[in-house]
């Protein structure tokens, strides 16, 4: 089940073989046999003695353990190992939510293990309660995130679309600063430096890079980065960071008070228009508007 999750949910399900014919086969199988076992017992086995029912089971269990470790192992190959196939994806979520399932799920098949060679050896079953608890915390767990980032995924993939077809972007308004006519470094030159700096931000939709830093801004432009930095800091009124996270926050209101994306959710909006995570889109937010994104929506 996980590895047939994790493939549709990196979306490489058409690139990568997902076993699911074969898992059905496998379970229509082993049903028809325990049936077949369950009759034989029932109509010809003298005082209907159900040894052999209980050796198929340990069978039955063996390799249902080996075939769920070989999906398993095949899982972590693609999420750890297979980067050029998940590509797409990574550009979308981290996956270290699925990363840390797998972590867990290592504990679960370690119990499964144990449970079944307790079974062989003692014929007792008190093992398979350490199965089921650990089990039913794991597919809860995942069952909830895979939900809700699955949600975010979808939500993400259709705003980003949105944002390279230009169809809800920011315009060229300036973030207005106090400026200091008495100041030296405000000249005509530095302003068009400036002008010329948050154009480029907005047109090439750099803001909307988590990962843009001022290291690679005052690089692109051949600029030192403390004189980046002072004209951020002297014609914007703000840092770079705020003066960044300002841009993002224009973004988010853009999506936020259009009504086709009503029904997106507020973390994806945030994510897409640059943020690192839903607390510091929140706490940039009401920084700027002194509002939640919230309530801002709910004003639309």
């Amino acid at each position: 089940m996980f590895y047939a999750f994790a493939t549709h949910f990196v979306q490489v399900q058409n690139k990568v073989r997902d076993f699911l014919k074969f898992s059905r086969l496998v379970f229509v199988i082993e049903m028809l046999v325990r049936f077949a076992l369950i009759a034989f017992v029932y109509f010809n086995v003298p005082d209907r003695n159900t040894s052999i029912i209980e050796n198929y089971t340990i069978f039955e269990e063996i390799f249902n353990l080996v075939f769920s470790i070989f999906l398993f192992v095949k899982a972590c190959l693609l999420i750890f190992k297979r980067d050029h196939l998940i590509t797409y994806i990574l550009s979308y979520d981290d996956l270290n939510w699925i990363k840390w399932f797998i972590r867990m799920g290592v504990m679960v098949i370690g119990f499964w293990a144990i449970a079944v060679g307790v079974k062989m050896l003692t014929g007792n079953n008190d093992a398979y309660k350490f199965l089921n608890l650990s089990s039913s915390i794991v597919l809860y767990w995942m069952g909830y995130q895979g939900f809700y980032k699955y949600n975010v995924l979808r939500d993400r993939i259709v705003l980003r679309s949105s944002i390279q077809t230009d169809k809800v972007l920011i315009g060229s308004q300036n973030l207005e600063g106090r400026f200091h006519a008495e100041d030296d470094f405000f000249n005509d030159k530095h302003q068009q430096d400036f002008d010329k700096v948050r154009a480029h931000i907005i047109q090439a939709k750099l803001y909307l890079d988590p990962l843009l830093s001022m290291e690679v801004l005052a690089a692109d432009f051949g600029m030192s980065k403390s004189y980046l930095s002072k004209l951020i800091n002297s014609y914007s009124d703000y840092n770079f960071s705020d003066f960044i996270n300002g841009l993002r926050v224009e973004q988010a209101k853009k999506f936020l008070s259009n009504s086709d994306f009503k029904d997106y959710t507020i973390v994806a909006i945030g994510l897409e228009c640059g943020f690192n995570s839903k607390s510091t889109f929140y706490a940039a937010f009401k920084k700027f508007t002194s509002e939640t994104p919230s309530a801002f929506r709910g004003k639309y």
